[in-house]
């Protein structure tokens, strides 16, 4: 059982003067791992006012000093990988290999943000005029407790990389995983006040951070009605927003797929990381005639999927994170059923043997319209809605009928033809013929899945503010 009852402000692990506790669960077991004091608004002001004064200066840093900090943090994490990979298994229910990639993930979004420093020109001539990019100011960054360290890791690289400060509110439910970083971040030797990390509840720490004047911009990972509610509050102070909000993302398996391999890969990209992904592709769209050979495929692929304890390397479906997103998805298999969807595989219940743990049956629903809720709300969760269409205008129809627009997916053998396809997807990336990441591409979503873009420059020039200066000739 463990007690963490510091946070992290102006280079000091503090007591928060919040006095309030919050239990940390297993997602496994529903056992008791330990408990976390929370901060409350005091904490989160003083926060703020740290990062504010550190501002003063860092903002004037160097690019090499930027740089030698960034490979400062990432050597500290490096001494750490176990640490990481285990503690998000036994805090999160990530599986081995989930919370492996993620560690991957990490590391190398701090080379690109120095590979990013090394190439970006922060001093521009636009017209006749030097435009500077300059640092915005103290950015709060809000995040969510799947992929927690990841988030962390991608947001205050960027933000260093711009010179700006920041205050971080991770999720109350990844307080372990928020420990082991921040002693990575402070073995880091930053200045004080660059980083702060106040844990603690949405409606408190994170209602501070959104209203709170001396916070210039809000860097937001999560779901679309939260998102909705830190926009409508940051407007208040004109703050600058970027938000990667909730997603659900369709995977178009074309005619001339090889459909041995783009099943397999379908199922991947609906169940990474348990489903509790914003990026899943939880809607796949299949020809009709296609329909009786993608059922034999994922049944064959299914009966082969190990659902079970997370740190077993083989696991491929691990827990929800807590019995409330249990009982969601749950809610949700059961609205499907009552929408007239019919259970391919899975269904309601837990799978045998794992009855003390929250794990879902990975569940694959056909007979589905693009209608139903199943097929339109984020689930967060291993389920996937199978839709069939005639024609490939239907198929592109269907994938862009959404409120959100966050990732897609298109499979073929024609790659001329998967790359058309693509290209009239609305979404902020489309995978090809597989499923990977750019660290120095754009990420973000179109319409209801979000604001602005992280990585690369787009993602860097968020942070950033451009100051024109004319002189008259």
């Amino acid at each position: 059982m463990k007690t963490i009852d510091k946070i992290y402000i102006n280079g000091e692990f503090v007591t928060p003067q919040g006095t309030e506790y919050f239990d940390l669960i297993s997602p496994t077991t529903n056992e008791k791992l330990g408990k976390v004091r929370l901060g409350n608004t005091e904490d989160t002001q003083k926060a703020i006012e740290a990062a504010k004064n550190a501002f003063k200066t860092f903002s004037q840093t160097t690019i090499s000093e930027r740089i030698q900090y960034l490979k400062n943090i990432k050597s500290s994490i490096e001494k750490r990988k176990d640490d990481f990979i285990n503690v998000m298994i036994e805090e999160y229910g990530g599986t081995f290999q989930f919370a492996s990639v993620s560690y991957d993930y990490m590391i190398k979004g701090f080379d690109s943000a120095i590979d990013l420093l090394n190439s970006y020109h922060f001093i521009k001539t636009m017209g006749e005029s030097e435009v500077q990019m300059a640092p915005i100011g103290v950015v709060g960054i809000i995040i969510p407790w799947n992929s927690s360290n990841g988030f962390i890791s991608s947001k205050l690289s960027t933000a260093i990389a711009a010179g700006c400060t920041t205050v971080i509110k991770p999720s109350e439910m990844s307080t372990q995983q928020t420990q082991l970083i921040t002693e990575c971040l402070h073995e880091a030797n930053l200045p004080k006040g660059v980083f702060n990390i106040v844990n603690g509840l949405g409606e408190v720490v994170g209602a501070e951070i959104s209203r709170n004047p001396n916070i210039a911009k809000i860097s937001f990972t999560g779901s679309t009605n939260v998102g909705k509610i830190i926009a409508k509050e940051a407007v208040n102070t004109m703050k600058r927003v970027t938000l990667e909000l909730g997603g659900k993302s369709p995977n178009i398996i074309l005619d001339d797929a090889d459909f041995s391999k783009a099943i397999p890969l379908a199922l991947g990209a609906a169940f990474m990381n348990s489903g509790q992904a914003c990026i899943a592709g939880t809607r796949l769209l299949i020809p009709e005639n296609k329909l009786d050979e993608t059922k034999t495929l994922i049944k064959e692929v299914i009966s082969n999927l190990l659902v079970d304890d997370p740190k077993n390397p083989n696991t491929a479906v691990g827990p929800m994170v807590s019995t409330k997103q249990y009982n969601r998805v749950q809610d949700y298999i059961q609205i499907g059923i009552n929408e007239g969807a019919e259970i391919l595989t899975g269904g309601l219940g837990k799978p045998e043997g794992l009855e003390n743990g929250n794990f879902v049956k990975p569940t694959v629903f056909i007979n589905v319209t693009n209608q139903m809720r199943i097929a339109r709300e984020e689930i967060f969760g291993p389920v996937l809605s199978i839709i069939t269409y005639k024609t490939e205008e239907e198929a592109v129809e269907i994938a862009n009928d959404t409120t959100y627009g966050l990732q897609a997916y298109v499979n073929s053998s024609n790659t001329e033809r998967a790359h058309r396809v693509a290209s009239q997807i609305n979404a902020g990336r489309v995978q090809i013929n597989g499923i990977g990441h750019d660290p120095m591409a754009p990420f973000g979503g179109f319409k209801q899945s979000g604001i602005g873009r992280e990585f690369g420059t787009l993602g860097l020039e968020a942070y950033l503010e451009p100051r024109a200066l004319i002189q008259p000739k």
